[in-house]
């Protein structure tokens, strides 16, 4: 048996950009902006905090391992540390997470 979707209750969902508009401004704007920048942030954060604890090592045996404290991993983890590219970058290599950055 096949399911339809029926058309009335599809008009009445919200779509994500109006949701979004809605609570954090329009793209572009800075609450728009502040909100892309945190999304990020933690989609990183759940990235190397995921590999992490695939490979069971601490947050100080990571640190350790490149050279930094235990609270900027904690902290990176949470989202809360703005994060370079080369952070990222070193901390994807200590994990041995592979990465290609070539535009084609």
């Amino acid at each position: 048996m096949e399911r339809r979707l029926d058309p009335a209750k599809l008009a009445k969902l919200h779509k994500t950009e109006d949701l979004l508009e809605k609570r954090y401004g329009k793209r572009g704007t800075p609450g728009r902006e502040a909100f892309h920048e945190r999304a990020l942030a933690n989609y990183y954060a759940d990235i190397l905090r995921d590999r992490r604890k695939e490979l069971k090592i601490t947050q100080q045996q990571l640190a350790d391992n490149i050279g930094k404290k235990r609270s900027y991993i904690a902290n990176i983890e949470r989202g809360q540390t703005d994060m370079q590219i080369s952070s990222f970058t070193i901390l994807a290599q200590a994990l041995g997470i592979r990465f290609d950055f070539s535009y084609i």
